[in-house]
């Protein structure tokens, strides 16, 4: 069975809408809680791909999953970055923090970029109003240009290998889980997360639309439905 380890960073932000959408395509995943204790996947090749999702934490303070997307990417995994896990991988990319960005929270129209013509995602989410959910910000490295930007020219998606994506934008977030961050005492939501959340609940059906196309260009594009070659698990049994 296909089976993906999804990284989770905080209580209120998991799969979400994309939890049904793995699962109707018979995609097992495992969630990891490092910010509850040490717990990472310990191998990329037990797995077909990562995924890493939002959170309170800034993308300077978490080096050790630095080395989890490059492990991964070595193995030629998937790997697809939402929200806080966007700005890892476009650290692992070899991308700068910045020390002045602060937080994020709102929707915005998605811009395909020269770069992203062709691309199934960059595609897909071309003109449409998207949710940007982040704590601080990421410069990309020269050479690397965004497939989307918003109407400032800031990324919103970056595709640094064939199996990697970044993305800014939150097409797994649900109006609840915005609820439950305002609510969550180990987070500190942006100041506008309360407007935010009232677009969500106004927006909510055009939000599951931009979920089923990224989801779907996603399958496509990294091929989510072919089940990778994974190492062995041994028991080992003494007598």
């Amino acid at each position: 069975m296909k089976q993906y380890a999804v990284v989770q960073h905080s209580h209120a932000e998991f799969l979400g809408l994309i939890e049904t959408q793995l699962e109707q395509r018979d995609i097992g995943f495992r969630y990891f809680r490092p910010f509850v204790g040490p717990d990472l996947p310990g191998a990329a090749a037990q797995f077909d791909g990562l995924w890493l999702l939002g959170g309170p934490q800034w993308p300077a303070d978490l080096e050790e999953e630095l080395g989890l997307i490059q492990a991964f990417r070595a193995a030629r995994r998937p790997v697809v970055g939402l929200g806080l896990g966007g700005l890892l991988v476009a650290r692992a990319a070899g991308g700068l923090p910045r020390e002045d960005a602060g937080s994020t929270c709102g929707f915005c129209t998605a811009r395909r970029t020269e770069a992203g013509a062709g691309d199934a995602l960059a595609e897909a989410l071309d003109g449409r109003e998207v949710l940007v959910l982040r704590q601080g910000g990421v410069d990309l490295p020269p050479g690397l240009e965004p497939l989307l930007v918003d109407d400032q020219g800031r990324w919103l998606a970056i595709r640094p290998d064939a199996l990697t994506y970044g993305l800014l934008c939150r097409p797994e977030m649900k109006p609840g889980m915005l609820e439950d961050l305002v609510m969550d005492p180990h987070h500190e939501p942006p100041a506008d997360i309360g407007d935010c959340l009232d677009q969500a609940r106004t927006r909510w059906p055009a939000m599951q639309e931009t979920t089923d196309r990224v989801v779907a260009a996603l399958v496509s594009e990294l091929q989510l439905m072919r089940e990778r070659r994974k190492m062995p698990v041994f028991s080992l049994k003494v007598e």
